[in-house]
């Protein structure tokens, strides 16, 4: 008899030893080429030796120093790190330990310092599962139901459609639904902030095209409405860059940042200007465990590591390799409707969901890599390895992927 709660979902029925790099060892010996990575959460691979001694080392002189009561001494070196890293502007930090945890607080600081009541979320977004990170998230009603009544004041914006035929019309379209959103739902001086992945993460892999988060940010700075960039997925070197709103050149006002942060270790930050933080007020917000001192060890050796030009230019270089070689099957298999993505956070968009399933359960069974879906319908395979896999790792990747095509097909 199992003691655990049977609410979490599985993707594989794998039991795991341990785990190096791209790999995990079950507990029978066998090894699994994890392209999951934790989702997209083991940014270093597993067991990184600088992560796992930065952790260890800080263990041995504080597991918890709570913040509230005093500040330990890797608190403000993190910070003023995150400061190099950040888009311009952002410069204070606020720490806890989820990605839901911060795209909450991210909207408890914009009603704070906007004194509006209302949000703005996109369709297909995903922001967490606490009471309003659920409400804000619509990629999938199997997050939501039966747990209704959800918080409310949050109002829900088109996302254009990666496979319609004329892109820039799908754009003006989803830009004029906004502005109806505004005009029919709430009014811009009701409305705190816009919440936006760059990259759709739970809702399929989906980079916002430029001219539509371009046009956000414009209509946002027109009035007064904040700008937030849920980077909880997307952040850390996911999309080739530390960042993915450095792919459009914009400036957000306040950047949800969590997964990759700490390669693996349960650590988020939530980075904004001083003049808004100022708005917020001292003790209005908080949590015992943010700002934890071994997350904060996890995360600066997380950021060391990726410092190294070499880093960044391995998730650009794999991607693009990964990419080229789904597109090469692409032309022998009619159902691989799309790929896409940035860096090293690509979807293969499929017209059949039944296919994705088949094709999951066939890498995972025969070719032994650990694959996940996404995408409102599941149509959307979803490609996430650790940040440090190899070119020879992509490779056998693609060969088991192509195999999963020929023997569903």
């Amino acid at each position: 008899m199992s003691h655990l709660s049977n609410v979490w979902f599985s993707v594989t029925p794998l039991q795991v030893a341990s785990g190096h790099g791209c790999w995990v060892t079950t507990t029978d010996g066998e090894e699994y080429l994890d392209f999951a990575a934790g989702i997209a959460v083991n940014s270093t691979g597993h067991a990184h030796p600088k992560v796992a001694k930065a952790i260890a080392d800080q263990a041995q002189r504080f597991i918890h120093a709570q913040v509230n009561v005093f500040k330990h001494d890797l608190l403000e070196p993190l910070a003023a790190k995150l400061a190099e890293l950040t888009p311009a502007g952002i410069d204070t930090f606020f720490f806890a330990n989820s990605g839901a945890e911060i795209t909450e607080a991210s909207i408890k600081l914009a009603k704070q310092a906007t004194k509006r009541p209302n949000v703005v979320v996109f369709s297909g977004s995903f922001h967490g599962r606490t009471h309003l990170a659920m409400a804000m998230t619509t990629s999938k009603t199997v997050y939501r139901a039966g747990h209704a009544p959800l918080p409310s004041g949050i109002f829900v914006a088109p996302y254009p459609d990666p496979l319609a035929a004329d892109q820039d019309a799908e754009v003006a379209a989803a830009l004029h639904g906004f502005d109806h959103l505004l005009k029919a739902m709430s009014a811009p001086d009701e409305t705190a902030a816009v919440i936006l992945e760059p990259v759709l993460g739970e809702g399929g892999y989906v980079p916002a095209p430029p001219a539509f988060i371009h046009g956000l940010v414009e209509r946002c700075r027109q009035h007064g409405i904040l700008f937030i960039a849920d980077e909880v997925q997307s952040g850390f070197g996911r999309t080739g860059k530390m960042f993915a709103v450095e792919h459009y050149g914009i400036e957000p006002d306040i950047i949800c940042m969590a997964k990759g942060i700490a390669s693996g270790f349960p650590f988020a930050a939530l980075g904004t200007r001083r003049e808004l933080d100022d708005r917020w007020p001292t003790g209005s917000h908080g949590g015992t465990y943010g700002g934890n001192s071994m997350g904060c060890a996890a995360a600066l050796a997380t950021i060391e590591i990726m410092s190294d030009p070499a880093f960044l230019e391995n998730v650009n270089a794999r991607g693009e390799q990964l990419q080229a070689g789904i597109r090469e099957l692409q032309a022998e298999h009619e159902v691989i409707a799309q790929v896409r993505g940035l860096g090293l956070m690509v979807g293969t968009e499929f017209t059949d969901p039944a296919r994705v399933a088949a094709i999951t359960k066939h890498c995972l069974e025969e070719g032994r890599l650990i694959l996940m879906n996404a995408g409102t319908y599941g149509r959307t395979l979803r490609w996430m390895p650790p940040l440090v896999v190899t070119e020879g790792e992509i490779d056998l990747a693609l060969a088991a992927f192509s195999a999963a095509l020929k023997a569903t097909a």
